[in-house]
């Protein structure tokens, strides 16, 4: 006994040694993230005011340009001055990257006035990464129960589907919001598209059995058997078309959806596309049936809002979908060389003499608002990664 109680003395004494330096170096930590908390309020209200500021003038820049007396040393100093703003606008989104940001309501109203702000890299991506795997997940387990539904038809295993449907969308708007809190850019039509599936799935969970909806059930079962196959395959573009891109630089690690669209894409979407819209017109097929069940069954309140809702989701569906490939066609020309040139200042800073000027005027006066100076440092560098990436 006296042995082990020397070894416990011992251990305790190296214990309370270690401790001291513990407490030292949180006394340190909580030093340094009062700094950091304080530097982070600063540079939120920074990047706040920068914006206002930048909407005042992107403001006047319009009323400058729909003037009737504009000349065209005028015009040629709008276009400088454009290029400027849009480049200052991509400086700023990389700064919020690592910034705090205030929730939406929705997420609000859920969790409360909770940060949701994921500052580390490496943790925002293995985030949108579990959010994938979520929706993976939970779509191929739905596509298994969906296909034991449709051969056992019991009633309970439908409950249960239904409310899997309900929990899976509820979670995913949550997911999303969050993901848009933290950079990712998600379009107002899927994030609508989700709210409204989740509406359905709590519109089915209510249905009654009965003639109507056992007419129903089997085409509903097999329609959301394919809705996972499909699921799948959207997965796999996705994922694939996101890799490719980040690897040329042209994406951020957030993003889920692709803005821009490259010649490399026709291959996966041209297999995709047709898959898209099987599973889109079948939901007006879904809309169609319901409607007639209105005529042929005494129907609860169910069957109409359902019928509406599939409606909804199908012409949404093929309206977005049937809009995108234009719209990543003119992005290709247009709105992704931008976005690529805004990290190229090369390409931003071809008017010198203006910048210059304004630089001799600032040096005047002993102040200076940025480091853009040591762009001409970096414009050979810039063009070879351009050629790479071309």
């Amino acid at each position: 006994m006296q042995d082990k109680l020397e070894v416990c003395i011992k251990d305790w004494a190296e214990l309370a040694d270690e401790y001291k330096e513990l407490e030292l170096r949180h006394k340190e930590y909580r030093e340094t993230l009062d700094k950091c908390l304080a530097l982070q309020k600063k540079c939120v209200s920074g990047v706040t005011h920068q914006k206002y500021r930048l909407g005042v003038i992107k403001k006047l820049v319009k009323d400058v340009e729909n003037g009737d007396s504009v000349t065209k040393e005028e015009i040629g100093e709008v276009a400088d001055l454009n290029k400027d703003l849009l480049r200052r606008t991509a400086q700023l989104g990389q700064m919020q990257e690592v910034l705090p940001r205030k929730s939406g309501r929705y997420l609000r109203g859920i969790l409360g006035n909770v940060d949701c702000s994921i500052l580390d890299k490496n943790e925002k991506y293995q985030y949108k990464e579990q959010y994938e795997q979520f929706k993976l997940i939970v779509n191929l387990i739905g596509g298994i129960l969906a296909t034991t539904n449709y051969f056992l038809n019991y009633r309970v295993l439908d409950l249960i589907f239904m409310f899997l449907i309900v929990w899976y969308y509820c979670t995913l708007t949550i997911r999303e919001s969050i993901l848009i809190v933290n950079g990712s850019r998600i379009k107002g039509w899927w994030r609508t598209h989700h709210f409204v599936s989740c509406v359905v799935g709590g519109v089915l969970l209510v249905w009654p059995d009965g003639d109507a909806y056992r007419e129903f059930r089997d085409q509903h079962m097999l329609f959301n058997v394919y809705v996972a196959f499909l699921q799948y395959l959207q997965y796999v573009y996705q994922k694939g078309c996101l890799y490719r891109l980040r690897s040329l630089g042209e994406r951020q690690d957030m993003d889920i959806t692709i803005d821009g669209f490259h010649s490399w894409m026709w291959k996966g979407l041209g297999f995709l596309l047709p898959f898209l819209y099987i599973g889109y017109f079948t939901q007006l097929y879904n809309s169609y049936t319901l409607y007639q069940l209105m005529y042929t069954h005494e129907v609860t309140w169910q069957v109409p809002v359902l019928s509406l809702l599939f409606l909804i989701l199908g012409v949404g569906n093929i309206t977005t979908t049937s809009m995108t490939i234009p719209n990543k066609l003119k992005d290709s020309k247009m709105g992704m060389l931008k976005y690529r040139f805004t990290r190229l200042d090369k390409y931003f800073w071809s008017h010198r003499k203006r910048r210059d000027s304004v630089s001799k005027d600032i040096d005047e006066t002993g102040s200076q608002t940025s480091d853009e100076p040591e762009v001409a440092h970096d414009v050979v560098e810039d063009g070879e990664e351009l050629k790479k990436d071309l």
